[in-house]
């Protein structure tokens, strides 16, 4: 694992919800993945907003977590995870890309989308993401030979899912379902040929309403009696951690531990864990999809802080 301090090299507001940040170290001539990034994940630790503490990695070792842990959030820092949108350079000139969501409409506005909002160059923060040679994880997008893939989020998924979108192969198929606060949201990014991606503005409506209805028209509901109906997910039906792959359950459920096949449709499903856990009803309950086919994670719970 990388654990390093970087330095932000540039900020760029993108569009009204969404800041682009480039971090850079000499130590990033350390980072790399094994095969494509995909989905690819980072840890972020950003700096109290009160006191501005954050986690030193000078000696750290392999007990530097749970020592870190024990410290309090005005001495440590704040991590959060993030999705590498893009790698620029090489050796110690390396960067990282990452899209930051800069506020969540009226919901609980976490440290990381405070400090996006006021980050500018020469600001460090702590960085945990994957060394050369050595195993980190972080990837969830697993996609079949031949499949009709199915990309959905809300705006905490869009970097990750655009980020996909341009590493696919050419020959790539599918549909890209994204929910974003507004129309200025809408960005460009590049995909193969035979993926359509389709952005949905919520403009004042409910989180989650407009990407619900368009995934379930898309996929093709039950029956003529059950278009246009939308159960409603109950507060205790929702995991706020919820992450289920096809090697891993946080509800601890039985799961494929492989993915084979060929062809068929290949779902990743991201964003705030209510309307997640309505999709992954649907699909898996309601539509019968394969568990060894499908990703849902709950990357935010609404008026939840998350923990890391």
């Amino acid at each position: 694992m990388l654990f390093a301090e970087v330095e932000v090299v540039s900020v760029e507001r993108l569009t009204p919800t969404f800041v682009r940040v480039v971090l850079g170290s000499p130590e990033l001539a350390d980072f790399g993945v094994d095969g494509a990034r995909w989905d690819q994940r980072i840890k972020l630790v950003f700096p109290d907003p009160e006191t501005g503490g954050i986690t030193s990695t000078e000696g750290a070792d392999d007990t530097w977590f749970s020592t870190w842990m024990q410290r309090s959030a005005a001495e440590r820092g704040h991590m959060r995870t993030y999705t590498i949108r893009d790698v620029r350079g090489s050796g110690a000139q390396t960067t990282l890309v990452v899209d930051m969501v800069l506020h969540l409409e009226g919901d609980l506005v976490g440290p990381g989308s405070t400090w996006a909002s006021q980050a500018a160059a020469g600001d460090r923060i702590v960085l945990l993401a994957p060394r050369q040679g050595f195993p980190y994880g972080g990837i969830e997008f697993t996609p079949f030979p031949g499949a009709d893939l199915l990309l959905v989020g809300d705006e905490t998924a869009v970097p990750a899912i655009c980020t996909v979108l341009e590493q696919l192969p050419e020959d790539a198929v599918g549909t890209a379902f994204l929910e974003v606060p507004v129309a200025a949201d809408v960005q460009a990014v590049r995909r193969p040929a035979g993926v359509e991606v389709v952005w949905l503005a919520r403009e004042g409506e409910d989180l989650g309403v407009r990407l619900h209805d368009a995934v379930v028209e898309h996929l093709g509901p039950l029956s003529i009696s059950s278009a246009g109906a939308r159960a409603e997910v109950a507060p205790d039906e929702v995991d706020p951690d919820l992450w289920e792959t096809p090697f891993y359950s946080s509800s601890g459920e039985e799961v494929p531990g492989d993915v084979l096949g060929v062809g068929g449709t290949c779902a990743w499903i991201a964003g705030e864990s209510k309307v997640v856990t309505g999709l992954r009803r649907h699909l898996v309950k309601e539509l019968g999809f394969d568990r060894s086919r499908v990703a849902f994670m709950g990357y935010w719970r609404r008026g939840v802080a998350m923990k890391s």
